[in-house]
């Protein structure tokens, strides 16, 4: 059974009724990453604002066998929205400790979860620095930690359903910790936790992804595996470029390349 399954999903929006999205269709199993992948303003911030809550949809959305409570919820689900406002002077450890909140496991526990969450984004050595005199990419660095940190053990979930939604996670990260995430990523996946993520890097999104959704105008252009979303025509269509697609020298996967 998937853990997330999408049925016929559309939002509006405003006093003119403006379809953001437009009968959206996915799941995503068990261990499963999904990219979610388009040009701007296509629909993909609003399919997981969505599928998170944040926002009013037709359709029906099924996240297996969350729960009602916000609290067992926030075991199960966590959330890293695209623009993440904080301006308190907290400590990164802080910071990564507010996703430890919703769980009763006690403080020495919470406090290893959060020193593996930050190792595994290469942070560790900013603990104590005061989030506020970050660089951007340090920021997003220490909001994935805390991302992670939420759902970090299966057993911590009432069901051991985990779901973890990301919005352009790789936003101001360089090239090394670009991909130092998408193997984080593609780790915990691995460890049954279930995965849907927007991506602007096409060729990011075809190595680490099980699945792709293309949006186009708020519909879908195309779903399924990768290599039969990710071809020359469908890149045409989605960014009005005239590509050529080739096999990854190492994975196969397929690489876009602009002409």
């Amino acid at each position: 059974m998937s853990i997330l399954t999408i049925n016929n999903v559309s939002v509006r929006s405003g006093k003119q009724n403006h379809l953001l999205l437009d009968n959206a269709n996915c799941a995503i199993e068990r261990g499963e990453i999904l990219g979610i992948i388009g040009p701007n303003g296509a629909g993909k911030s609003t399919l997981l604002a969505a599928i998170s809550g944040d926002i009013d949809y037709s359709g029906d959305i099924t996240i297996n066998a969350v729960s009602q409570s916000p609290n067992l919820r926030a075991r199960q689900v966590a959330v890293l929205p695209q623009l993440s406002l904080l301006n308190f002077p907290f400590r990164v450890f802080e910071v990564v400790n507010l996703a430890r909140i919703p769980h009763q496991t006690g403080r020495k526990l919470d406090a290893e979860i959060i020193d593996k969450a930050l190792d595994i984004m290469d942070i560790g050595f900013l603990k104590n620095r005061l989030y506020t005199e970050l660089s951007g990419g340090e920021k997003q660095r220490v909001q994935l930690a805390r991302a992670f940190a939420q759902i970090w053990r299966e057993l911590d979930s009432p069901n051991g359903q985990r779901l973890l939604l990301l919005d352009e996670p790789t936003t101001a990260l360089d090239l090394g910790h670009q991909q130092d995430l998408m193997n984080t990523v593609k780790k915990f996946a691995q460890q049954g936790v279930a995965v849907a993520m927007v991506l602007h890097d096409i060729n990011l999104a075809s190595r680490y992804c099980d699945k792709l959704l293309a949006l186009l105008c708020s519909q879908t252009l195309a779903y399924g595996p990768v290599s039969e979303v990710v071809t020359a025509e469908n890149v045409k269509r989605l960014f009005d470029i005239d590509a050529q697609i080739i096999p990854h020298p190492t994975h196969n996967t397929p690489i876009v390349v602009g002409l």
